[in-house]
């Protein structure tokens, strides 16, 4: 097994075309054909079946091109460790955010380690926090937000921000920061709301479960966007964090209120993994992460946030 049959497999997996794979990595047909074969061969397994659509891994073959899909991203990021310009943090670094807080630190986080770290490139994974708390486990990404989350025996959570959650609706209905909004209220609406099970979801039944109140669930999404379409059509309300929806507030296209009766609230933190190396790209990352999420609350762009913690994590943590 060599890193050119490792990189056959995984490029005809993403274009599903030998023809098509062999273009890309410059090699013949035949080439890439002979490598995929030598690699079943040694394996004892077929990798690919062809369809009518292409080539298309099997089950055996879907479990190696994952696996040599990250041992080719660990080959390139060691590559980029050890070959920095002089002086110059260098590395790949795959950062989780949280999808309501995508649109508040992505532009400004790159803007910042561009400026600052020009040998380290970034790789941006947005999600819900159940999903990047997995890829993290699964050594996809190097350092993710996460919510809701204390330290387990396989990642360290250091605090953050804790933030209070909202209640959103169309702008008639004339909700306003300045004045909360009880539960019960918020209860009595058509809901769009997060799919059963996620993390978000669980804090709002929660909360329901206090106020002694049902939930009148219209729409279950798992996506932040269609909820807030779902809001603007007319269809409901719901309830977001504010930073998922300050920038929607401002522009008048939605209105919101702090929950209260109970109050509730979710604390963002920032996963990293225990084990292994911290490499120093990393390092620089996460410290200009915590530092763009300090800059938005200071700024008021964080509605109702409160800095929990300001430290990066050190190497030793």
């Amino acid at each position: 097994m060599d890193i050119k049959q490792l990189k056959a497999i995984v490029t005809v997996a993403e274009v599903g075309s030998v023809t098509r794979a062999a273009e890309l990595l410059h090699l013949v047909q035949p080439a890439v054909t002979r490598q995929i074969r030598t690699l079943e061969q040694e394996l004892g397994v077929d990798l690919f079946e062809r369809t009518g659509t292409g080539m298309r891994p099997t089950e055996a073959g879907a479990i190696m091109v994952d696996r040599a899909r990250r041992a080719l991203n660990e080959l390139e990021r060691a590559r980029a460790e050890v070959q920095p310009a002089p002086g110059e943090v260098s590395g790949i670094v795959t950062v989780g955010l949280l999808e309501s807080t995508s649109d508040l630190l992505s532009e400004p986080l790159v803007t910042a380690v561009a400026h600052s770290h020009p040998g380290v490139e970034l790789r941006l994974m947005t999600a819900y926090s159940g999903h990047l708390q997995q890829w993290l486990d699964d050594g996809d990404l190097d350092l993710t937000l996460l919510y809701n989350l204390n330290s387990t025996p396989s990642l360290n959570a250091h605090p953050l921000v804790r933030e209070r959650l909202w209640a959103v609706a169309p702008p008639s209905a004339g909700l306003r920061a300045d004045h909360p909004v009880a539960f019960a209220e918020v209860a009595g609406q058509p809901l769009i709301m997060p799919a059963s099970g996620h993390a978000l979801r669980r804090l709002i039944d929660a909360a329901a479960v206090r106020a002694s109140s049902a939930l009148d669930v219209v729409v279950q999404t798992n996506s932040m966007r269609v909820q807030k379409q779902l809001v603007r059509a007319g269809h409901g309300w719901t309830v977001l964090p504010g930073v998922g929806i300050a920038e929607d507030v401002a522009q008048g296209v939605l209105s919101a209120a702090p929950l209260s009766e109970p109050d509730v609230w979710r604390s963002v933190v920032l996963g990293t993994p225990r084990s292994g190396r911290t490499p120093p790209a990393v390092e620089v990352v996460a410290r200009e992460l915590v530092g763009r999420i300090n800059w938005a609350v200071a700024q008021g762009r964080w509605p109702s946030a409160q800095i929990q913690g300001t430290d990066a994590p050190a190497e030793d943590e």
